[in-house]
């Protein structure tokens, strides 16, 4: 299989198109002024062709801010693009697409993925997803785009998630995920006083969440935004630590960009050495690659902020493309199977 990218800093979808020929499957990441848009003429330029999109920044050896970039596979891939619908309130209404689309691509944990694109409501969503394919092991890697919409088909949803079901012909694929923190200390939180549709936290054993945020980093109320990007909370999940970062201050409450539920234990993270980290999950790919078609990731939104802030991104941008062909986007949460997760990356490795 190939791994086509093509970009426009302008927003010219017919310049970001220009070479792709015979695509079996295309994904946009457009921004918000252009998007609607760009999923018509993309439809009209490939009329039948799967598609899925979302609002949100792309990249491959650099970063597309504001225009529109494109990802697209061909050559010995089966594919099948649908969408979720209603997916705040029910999206299991919808799950029969997804087991019909399963069934039709007829793939395995060894030779395929699901890429989704979310509008929100995303624990809930990857719930629902996992629930059809954990039944045949196939791995799921994703993110949530900007403003609410997902594109499927030509057509723009809001309140839906995107997906697309991708099983490679020509050897296997593998998803993996990225953690750049460890905890901090032997801070031991629980959760109290919370409000699980806005993401709240109130209290943390007992005492106002941002007051205890503030006494344990020593920082100002006005530094707990920037701070987060070295210090989320971690939110223990079996063997695994879902990063929880704090999306704003709400009075003593923190609001924060996944749900924490009463009683929920959570620890205190920081940091790692990043360049340490990322070459380690390089090396651990080349392990399980002798050979790689396309890796296609999703960046969380502070990473690229923090990435950037410490003048790594370029760099970073470059390390990655080093193993294949490598382009992704920077998301606002992204998913790795059942799991919702922020401040990561999360990959698929295609051979």
């Amino acid at each position: 299989m190939k791994q086509f990218f093509g970009m426009s800093p302008s927003g010219d979808l017919r310049e970001a198109v220009r070479g792709l020929d015979r695509p079996r499957l295309i994904m946009l990441l457009s921004n918000s002024n252009q998007f609607e848009a760009h999923v018509k003429k993309l439809e009209e330029l490939y009329p039948g062709i799967p598609s899925i999109g979302c609002i949100g920044m792309s990249y491959n050896t650099r970063i597309v801010e504001k225009g529109v970039g494109i990802i697209a596979y061909y050559d010995g891939v089966s594919v099948a693009s649908n969408v979720l619908e209603h997916v705040s309130t029910m999206p299991v209404k919808y799950i029969r697409r997804l087991e019909q689309d399963v069934v039709k691509v007829n793939g395995s944990q060894k030779d395929t993925i699901c890429i989704d694109f979310c509008s929100g409501n995303d624990a809930c969503v990857l719930t629902t997803i996992y629930s059809v394919l954990k039944r045949r092991n196939i791995s799921l890697v994703g993110g949530t785009g900007d403003a609410g919409k997902v594109s499927v088909n030509g057509k723009v949803y809001e309140d839906a998630v995107a997906y697309a079901l991708i099983r490679n012909h020509n050897g296997k694929v593998k998803a993996y995920k990225e953690n750049i923190y460890h905890p901090m200390g032997n801070y031991r939180f629980i959760a109290s006083k919370t409000d699980k549709a806005k993401y709240i936290i109130g209290e943390l054993n007992g005492k106002p969440a941002r007051q205890v945020y503030q006494s344990i980093l020593h920082i100002t109320e006005k530094e707990i935004l920037t701070q987060t990007f070295k210090n989320p909370f971690g939110k223990l999940n079996g063997d695994d630590t879902c990063i929880i970062s704090i999306k704003e201050v709400n009075g003593n409450a923190l609001t924060c960009f996944r749900q924490v539920n009463d009683s929920d234990v959570l620890i205190m993270l920081e940091l790692g050495d990043i360049k340490a980290i990322v070459n380690n999950t390089i090396q651990t790919i080349r392990k399980d690659f002798s050979r790689i078609s396309a890796v296609f990731s999703v960046n969380c939104l502070f990473r690229y902020l923090l990435f950037t802030e410490n003048h790594y991104m370029d760099q970073y941008l470059q390390e990655m493309s080093a193993l294949g062909h490598h382009a992704g986007l920077v998301g606002y949460g992204e998913h790795y199977n059942n799991r919702f997760v922020n401040q990561s990356m999360t990959c698929v490795v295609f051979e």
